[in-house]
């Protein structure tokens, strides 16, 4: 038995569960100093080891930007250069938890082999930024289709689709019923399976007085991902200077920090919000400061 398979046979002695934080995020283009110092905070303050950015709007990044935004934590980088100013993706992970390797950008995507350097654990990780534009579409679902790995391999799908497959992932009823039963049929052909979003039903908002709200942005993985990595859950963190919301998919079973209350602007022009705020606003409190109060 050589060195390296003893290694991987004590690591598996030992039961080293696999644990990897992982943020996803529209961040509507990088092509301005205060959104840039937004997404370093907020990738500041997860801890994550890897963070798939879409919709960079930038045609190149180097290393002192992908620096500051992961914090010189997320040290290295892969990127899709966005046609000018529309699209684009950053991949930034840490290498001191992460051997990514293998990375092979596509038109719509960027996928890599991710090794967790503790445990050795392994799987192929895929982050998309699918069009928006209705006649690429079809394109953008038979590249996910040929990205498939074998199906002994773990294999992890996120960004946001700019699609959804089911009516309820939208709040009104214009729905392109042909696109949602093509995107239902290319998930059930890749044998993928949507995490569960937690804390929220929609990760979009056109942030107008009757918004549109939509689940664009989504995780979805396959049997042998989720056998593996069946303790990581699926959050939404709270909006900043995005029409999307972050989502975060970390181990759920470890101590989480708790996150700051951030007040998300689109929940004024949300039906009842003002009947809501009313009715709270006049129930009694024990406090007697202003703040507390407040």
């Amino acid at each position: 038995m050589d060195a390296a398979t003893r290694l991987v046979s004590f690591r598996c002695s030992q039961m080293i569960a696999p644990n990897i934080d992982v943020v996803c995020w529209n961040v509507r283009g990088l092509n301005n100093a205060s959104r840039c110092l937004t997404v370093h905070d907020m990738l500041a303050a997860t801890n994550c080891h890897l963070a798939c950015l879409q919709e960079t709007k930038l045609s190149n990044i180097d290393g002192v930007l992908a620096g500051f935004l992961g914090g010189h934590r997320l040290s290295s980088f892969a990127y899709k250069p966005a046609v000018g100013t529309k699209g684009g993706i950053l991949l930034l992970w840490n290498d001191a938890a992460l051997d990514v390797h293998n990375i092979v950008i596509r038109r719509f995507s960027i996928t890599a082999s991710v090794t967790i350097r503790d445990c050795l654990s392994t799987f192929l990780l895929t982050t998309v930024y699918g069009p928006t534009r209705d006649n690429l579409k079809g394109d953008f679902l038979r590249e996910l289709r040929r990205i498939q790995p074998d199906d002994d391999q773990s294999w992890l799908v996120l960004g946001d689709f700019n699609l959804i497959y089911r009516a309820r992932d939208k709040n009104n009823t214009n729905l392109n019923l042909r696109r949602m039963r093509q995107f239902r049929t290319t998930l059930n052909r890749c044998r993928l399976k949507e995490i569960h979003l937690q804390n929220r039903k929609y990760t979009w908002s056109n942030e107008r007085r009757r918004p549109t709200l939509a689940r664009l942005d989504r995780v979805f993985c396959n049997e042998h991902w989720d056998l593996e990595f069946g303790q990581h859950g699926l959050q939404a963190l709270s909006t900043a200077q995005s029409d999307h919301c972050p989502l975060l998919l970390s181990n759920m079973t470890g101590p989480r920090q708790p996150r700051p209350f951030r007040f998300e602007n689109f929940w004024v022009k949300l039906p009842g919000f003002r009947e809501a705020v009313q009715h709270v606003w006049s129930q009694p409190t024990p406090y007697t400061q202003p703040f507390r109060i407040l």
